[in-house]
């Protein structure tokens, strides 16, 4: 049956797939199908890009960022040859109105049916993991008496390197060359907006092949935009598609596209089939295309790779799953969040709102703690990469591209933390202290253990305290936005304090076991040093207040008159243990009374209405907008995690549901976001449109929307010698199960609520615990733990 139905769609039974059925949704709902490398970005009128290792640098196809009009895409005509109708596989870009119209965004495919003038057509357009392409599976069935004539023009616009604004420009360098024998069409570009081995731009080649195949013998092809458009036409009244034909040209003298014409016949109740390819490979590497085109021309080897894909996608997102009585919490974080993590957030990173492609040294490291619970070896691979762009001092490039290795130096103050961060978090799960002496040189190639990297970072941290001892906020911290704040080198942020102020107790940690025992006691008295000087500077009355601007302005006092209170120096104060007993439930008090809102906990309150110089560019946004004063959905996730924290499973729950997209999905037209993926922010109170979801995909959030689940609700925590088992979970939950691996093993926990008079605890394997915590067995078998709470 359908689940969370809204009058655009719904998820199916098993949840892997939403369905929607009307393409006029509020704004595009998108999935983002990238198994690694390739990727695809698709929208339920049929726009979107696709691209190779960098969805910017690399993109194969042109894309023009505009969520109103949504009309920029890969696109599939049919035509009857007959009476000369056409229409479109997807419903732009010709936006005709059919029968039935149905759009399946699934984990790793999209697929899109519909029927029109007696004919059911079926889009499947996936990506098979490990290869550099896209396939596009068409069938078409007859729902008619008559015998149908038919043509299908595909088009598409090359892009081939970063996206081109310049287009005169930039289509110069363009060439495309059809092969009849291979039925592709094949285009190079020579120039790449990306310097050379010698440093110079302008001066070299865009490094890859790109190919658009179908495995049946074409009609035509086309690689002229104004010959298949006509001047001054349109992609929804293309003039090759009126006039039934394309004119074969091809070269270096176009505005380069890409159009394969097919000519079917199809008996009264039949069916027909024709499979595309779209996809680049090295530029001399045209074998490995024929072998690619090769492989997938009959309708048996595109199902066998359709279902590898499939299971690619099982054996990754089922490593860890819930049964609990909130359906909404199941479907997201057995298989939504995690999928967009690694589809959308790691490996494409990029989106609809944000068309990205850089790794952010924070962004994507804070995302690989989802691989923890998958396989950690990958998280290991990533804190290996961000390792490698931090320099000797400690500190780091705020974000790099991959191919190019363009990278952005600033004096951001937090980036660098979140190495030792999150390396401590996979010590935690992980308990493999031999990967702190693996080697990654430092970014000018100096040598470096892992450990040394992070000793790096916190040492450049504490060497850059105010002279009332605080961490100086530089160029901004968590919050990119508040980028004047500290642009004089005085400002200073309590945030960062207390973040900082919780790396160093846990690190001591990770000292001890590196026999390093000098540093132990030095970042022990550090700690404590800092979180006096927290107390002391840092509170208010009711509440922490969020940092101190170059001038001696305070941000986040109850003497504010914007700004009073931010909701992250309340959530770290409780999550790292600074806030003493009676002021973490003041303060928590306060984050009930201005923060947990109906849409989920807003970042601060009230918004900034004028700009102000001295903050930064977070105070130029409208009010309720992102940062000034919206539902920021990562800081949200943190706020959740302080509730849970203090046992306050009430308010957690309501919050956690307040914002997960499968409820919010319900009012969509208030909404307008995908009801399956987490939104970057929503709009907080202070704007009109309170409620209004948006930059979905490519955010942090739907990592820490998991981690939350797991560790926060759930109550599964990993900790330096075991897991932790403390549910916060909401009253009317009587059961629930849990299923995760851990260091070797896999525990399946059934959570069951205490009977009046019984005894809580823990019983694994039959055993009854004399603790709270799961220590690890190392066996690589399935372990059974009872959670009687």
């Amino acid at each position: 049956m359908a689940q969370f139905q809204s009058k655009y769609g719904y998820f199916n039974d098993a949840g892997d797939e939403y369905i929607i059925t009307r393409p006029d949704t509020p704004r595009p709902w998108v999935n983002i199908i990238c198994p690694g490398d390739y990727g695809v970005i698709l929208s339920q009128t049929g726009g979107g890009y696709s691209w190779k290792t960098h969805a910017s640098h690399n993109r194969i196809t042109r894309w023009e960022q505009d969520l109103i009009k949504d009309n920029s895409g890969k696109y599939l005509y049919l035509r009857d040859e007959d009476t000369g109708q056409f229409w479109s596989l997807t419903w732009k870009p010709v936006c005709y109105q059919p029968d039935f119209y149905q759009v399946k965004h699934g984990i790793g495919y999209s697929q899109f049916n519909s029927v029109y003038q007696q004919i059911e057509s079926t889009l499947t357009i996936f990506v098979p993991p490990g290869e550099p392409l896209e396939i596009w599976r068409v069938q078409l069935q007859n729902q008619s008496r008559q015998e149908k004539h038919l043509s299908l023009f595909t088009y598409l616009e090359w892009c081939l390197g970063l996206p081109d604004h310049a287009r005169e420009f930039h289509r110069l360098f363009v060439e495309t060359q059809f092969d009849e024998d291979r039925n592709t069409i094949f285009a190079r570009k020579r120039l790449w907006e990306i310097p050379n081995a010698k440093g110079q731009h302008w001066n070299r080649d865009w490094e890859y092949l790109a190919f658009h195949s179908v495995n049946l013998p074409v009609t035509g092809f086309e690689g002229d935009k104004e010959k298949f458009l006509g001047l001054y036409g349109s992609s929804e009244k293309p003039a090759a598609v009126i006039k039934g034909a394309v004119s074969g040209t091809s070269g270096k003298w176009t505005d380069p596209i890409s159009s394969l014409h097919n000519k079917v016949v199809i008996p009264p109740g039949q069916k027909v089939e024709l499979i595309y390819l779209l996809g680049a490979v090295g530029q001399e590497d045209e074998k490995q295309a024929d072998e690619l085109i090769k492989k997938y021309q009959s309708a048996s080897a595109v199902e066998e790779g359709f279902a590898a894909t499939k299971e690619y996608w099982r054996q990754l997102l089922t490593t860890t799953t819930v049964q609990t009585p909130d359906p909404g919490f199941n479907l997201m974080n057995n298989l939504w969040l995690k999928y967009q993590t690694l589809s959308g957030h790691i490996w494409g990173r990029t989106g609809y709102y944000q068309a990205g492609g850089a790794y952010g040294f924070r962004d994507q490291l804070q995302a690989s703690q989802i691989f923890l619970y998958i396989d950690p070896a990958r998280t290991e691979q990533q804190i290996k990469l961000h390792a490698a762009h931090q320099f000797p001092e400690g500190r780091v490039n705020h974000w790099w591209h991959p191919l190019s290795e363009i990278a952005m130096e600033n004096k951001i103050s937090d980036n660098l933390l979140w190495l030792p961060f999150v390396v401590i978090r996979y010590l935690k799960e992980t308990g493999n202290y031999g990967f702190l002496q693996e080697q990654v040189p430092y970014k000018d190639g100096t040598p470096a253990s892992i450990y040394e990297h992070c000793c790096q970072a916190i040492d450049y941290s504490l060497a850059h305290l105010s002279p009332r001892g605080l961490p100086l906020i530089g160029d901004g911290d968590w919050n990119d936005g508040m980028n004047a704040v500290g642009a004089e080198g005085k400002g200073e942020s309590i945030w960062l304090a207390q973040f900082l102020c919780g790396i160093l107790k846990e690190f001591t940690v990770v000292a001890e076991k590196s026999n390093d025992p000098e540093r132990k006691e030095q970042y022990l008295r550090a700690a404590e040093r800092l979180k006096t000087l927290i107390n002391t500077y840092g509170w208010d009355g009711d509440w922490y207040i969020r940092a101190v601007c170059d001038n001696g302005v305070i941000l986040g006092s109850k003497n504010s008159p914007e700004g009073k209170i931010f909701l992250n120096p309340q959530s770290w104060a409780i999550l790292n243990d600074i806030a003493p007993p009676d002021r973490a439930e003041k303060l928590f008090h306060a984050m009930e009374t201005y923060l947990f809102r109906e849409y989920g906990p807003i970042l601060f309150y009230p918004a900034y209405k004028t700009s102000q110089t001295n903050i930064g560019y977070l105070s130029r946004y409208a009010p309720g907008l992102r940062e000034n004063g919206g539902v920021y959905t990562h800081a949200a996730t943190w706020g959740i995690l302080a509730a849970c924290k203090l046992g306050k499973k009430k308010q957690a729950y309501a919050a956690y549901k307040n914002i997960l997209p499968p409820y919010r999905g319900l009012n969509p037209d208030l909404y307008k976001a995908e009801p399956y993926v987490t939104p970057g922010n929503v709009d907080g109170p202070d704007s009109p449109h309170f409620g209004r979801g948006g930059f979905t995909w490519y955010t942090g959030s739907s990592t820490w929307s998991f981690l939350v689940a797991m560790e926060g609700i759930c109550g599964i925590i990993p900790d330096w010698d075991g897991l932790l088992i403390n549910p916060q979970v909401p009253d009317e939950w009587t059961e629930f199960r849990v299923t995760r691996p851990y260091r070797g093993a896999v525990y399946q926990f059934a959570f069951r609520r205490a009977a009046t008079g019984e005894e809580k605890g823990l019983i694994l394997d039959g055993v009854k615990l004399n603790s709270n915590k799961i220590f690890p067995n190392f066996d690589g078998r399935l372990h059974y733990v009872d959670v009687i709470f």
